[in-house]
C-alpha cells in the first residue's frame, strides 16, 4: 500500500490513534530506560520520577483504549484491510 493512499475516515481515525499510542509508548519506555541507566549502579528513582512514570503509563493506557475503540469502529472490510496493511508496513 502506498503511503499516499487515502484511508476512509474511520480507518484514518484509527491510524492516528495508533500513531498517538506509539508515541506514548516511546515516551514511557524512553523515561524508563533513562531511569534504568541513571540508577544502574545503585540508588532508586525519586518520588517525582516514579510519579512521572505513573503519569506516562496512564496516558499510554488511555491511548491504547482509544486505539482499540477506533479499531472496533472500522467495520468496513476493505477499510480494515487498508488500515492493517498500513499498520504492518510500519513495523
Amino acid at each position: 500500500m502506498s503511503d499516499d493512499a487515502v484511508l476512509p475516515v474511520d480507518a484514518q481515525i484509527a491510524w492516528e490513534a495508533y500513531l498517538a499510542m506509539s508515541g506514548s509508548k516511546a515516551e514511557y519506555f524512553g523515561l524508563l530506560q533513562e531511569l534504568d541507566q541513571k540508577y544502574r549502579m545503585g540508588g532508586n528513582p525519586s518520588i517525582a520520577e516514579n510519579l512521572q512514570l505513573e503519569k506516562l503509563l496512564k496516558v499510554h493506557d488511555r491511548k491504547v483504549a482509544a486505539f482499540n475503540d477506533a479499531m472496533n469502529n472500522v467495520v468496513d472490510k476493505d477499510a480494515r484491510v487498508m488500515l492493517l496493511k498500513k499498520l504492518t508496513s510500519e513495523t
